[in-house]
Order: C-alpha cells, then structure tokens, then sequence
C-alpha cells in the first residue's frame, strides 16, 4: 500500500491517496501562516491501516516545511500530536 499526502488548497484540505485511491482528508482554516485543522476523515476500507496517521504526518511535515504553525481543533489531529510530542513545537494558540 502507498500512501501521497497532497494540499488540495481549493478544497481547504490535506488529502491522501492510498494506491491511487482518495484515502482521507484532513479540512483546515487558514489564518495567516497558521493552519486551523477542524475534521480529519478517513475512507471506511482503510481504517485501522495506518492512513488516518501517515495523513496527519505528511500534512504537518508540509507545514512544519513552510514554517507554518497548526491549532489542533480536530480531536484526531490533537492525539496524534500528543502520541507524537515532536509536531507538538507547531502548535500555535488557539485563541
């Protein structure tokens, strides 16, 4: 299985395709540099595979790459930051 996380900035979101396949996407809100993360959605045939976390991975590394900064407002995106303690430095506050 291979997974390409791309920005879809006309949909407002990171998607993932998963052998070719839209796999999921994670929907933002841009506010300046900083990216408001609000649902991340992942298709029901590859739930359980890992696609939900290599999603989240590839579109705060592509932040993380254009010195942006991330609000966790999803509940998905937000655990996976507090598994993963090395995005927790592309936090911006919520306010």
């Amino acid at each position: 299985m291979s997974f390409l996380v791309e920005e879809n900035t006309a949909k407002r979101r990171f998607e993932i395709l998963v052998d070719d396949a839209l796999g999921g996407f994670a929907v933002y809100t841009p506010r300046g540099e900083t990216l408001v993360f609000t649902h991340t959605e992942v298709d029901g045939r590859f739930q359980g595979k890992g696609v939900g976390a290599a999603l989240v991975r590839g579109a705060l590394d592509q932040v993380r790459a254009r010195g942006g900064r991330v609000v966790a407002q999803c509940p998905f995106v937000a655990a996976f930051i507090e598994r993963h303690p090395e995005y927790a430095d592309l936090l911006a506050d919520a306010a």
